[in-house]
């Protein structure tokens, strides 16, 4: 994306998808009130200059031979009471995409440019109206596919993630100043302002949940992006049948000769509001066959990765062996049998709530703050490396400038969460992601 003069420039773009009934153009900048007013024509009333904000219009867009083109709502926001924190105007059009179209070429020939992606997010974090996690809440809310994802991007759009980070900081910030203040009256050897043994034991509280809130971005990135699940076991015990009764389609080949399955099949579904993504395994069993082995090797791979494990037997054939996780949960099946049959779905509502349970237990819990974007938890990480060193440098008496200055860094990793602290590259990188109208 590149860079521009919030102030300067106005820019409009659709703002939902195709194929619906009513399609929105945003318009925003600062003269994004009188670009409108200049195609668009009220019924009764007032232009949209001389109306209050928070009010809708109705009436007609015209090209610059006077046609009438459709009939729309206005929407009208001004400044800084908008989503970009901008003057908006909100065009409810027919879904048409000529419509909307021509809507766009009227606009820009008359002063608008077109959006890039992400950029009305972009200027609503600019101008103070959100800061970068809420923002990049923004775009998991966009693409949130489960209720569990849709929790988490909506707590974060609203402020969970830099509410919590900001009282660690305000009490980082505290040591600090303490700190800088005694750098401030270096000549008076003698005069401490913090008390080391304080200092030591905040620095030590505050490196735990540092650490305790990075811990969650394992469980917080499996309900954004879905729990993973590795169904493993023997050859022919109903892997590939039970991937189809769970996803609800025949999504793997299912056969009575053994090794069909010799590649990871992977598909998601949705159970009581968590997105699970469920991956059928090649069966674990000795075999020369170089091509199965490759698969069996790729099964070890994904259940190392996976959050749980469902492990499936039937009479006669022992569990498969295979290291798992303490951080693993590994629910055990015996197919073919009167409790239990993939093929018929007998037993299955019971595997749902056991997986349903188990990914709770990962975080899915409205109370806790959880992360789900790697930036914040690599930049927690610093953080947290930065605290280690503030406390064995504490321990061992390290002057004090030596001291702030980890504190310092440990700040300016914090404040990289929250957008206080960043490049125009990462603000490239973090709203090309977004879709153009948002």
């Amino acid at each position: 994306m590149p860079d521009f003069d919030t102030s300067l420039q106005t820019i409009c773009a659709i703002a939902t998808p195709t194929g619906g009934a009513i399609g929105i153009v945003r318009v925003s900048g600062p003269e994004a009130i009188s670009i409108v007013d200049s195609i668009f024509r009220v019924k009764t009333g007032k232009p949209l200059k001389e109306r209050k904000a928070y009010t809708i219009a109705y009436g007609t867009i015209s090209d610059d031979n006077g046609d009438e083109l459709d009939d729309v709502l206005a929407s009208l926001f001004r400044a800084p009471h908008s989503y970009t924190g901008e003057d908006s105007v909100e065009l409810a059009c027919h879904g048409s995409p000529y419509i909307l179209n021509k809507v766009l070429q009227l606009l820009t020939s008359h002063g608008c440019r077109m959006a890039e992606a992400g950029e009305y997010t972009r200027r609503a974090f600019l101008n103070g109206k959100m800061d970068l996690s809420q923002a990049e809440g923004v775009a998991d809310l966009i693409a949130a596919r489960s209720a569990a994802g849709h929790r988490l991007a909506y707590s974060q759009m609203r402020g969970s993630v830099s509410q919590r980070l900001g009282e660690l900081r305000n009490r980082l910030l505290q040591l600090t100043s303490l700190l800088e203040l005694e750098l401030d009256f270096s000549d008076h050897e003698d005069l401490e302002f913090a008390d080391r043994h304080e200092l030591l034991s905040l620095a030590r509280q505050t490196a735990a949940e540092i650490s305790r809130l990075a811990a969650t971005f394992t469980a917080g990135n499996a309900l954004k992006e879905g729990v993973s699940v590795a169904i493993v076991g023997a050859p022919n015990v109903g892997k590939s049948t039970l991937l189809n009764a769970l996803v609800g389609d025949d999504r793997a080949i299912v056969s009575p000769e053994s090794g069909t399955t010799r590649d990871l099949i992977e598909d998601t579904t949705t159970l009581g509001g968590i997105l699970f993504r469920f991956i059928d395994t090649a069966g674990l069993r000795h075999t020369t066959n170089r091509i199965e082995q490759i698969g069996i090797e790729r099964t070890a791979a994904a259940a190392a990765k996976a959050r749980i494990i469902i492990m499936m037997t039937q009479p006669g054939v022992p569990y498969p062996s295979l290291a798992t996780r303490q951080d693993q949960t590994v629910i055990r099946i015996e197919n073919k049998t009167p409790s239990f049959q993939a093929i018929n779905g007998t037993g299955l509502p019971w595997l749902e709530q056991q997986l349903i349970n188990a990914a709770k237990a990962t975080g899915d819990d409205t109370t806790t703050v959880l992360i789900s974007n790697i930036r914040h938890k690599q930049a927690l990480d610093l953080a947290h490396a930065d605290l280690l060193r503030t406390i064995e440098s504490l321990q061992d008496g390290v002057s004090t400038d030596l001291v702030a200055e980890d504190l310092r860094q440990c700040l300016s990793h914090l404040a990289e969460i929250v957008g206080e602290v960043t490049t125009p590259d990462v603000l490239s990188n973090i709203f090309s992601h977004f879709c153009v109208g948002k």
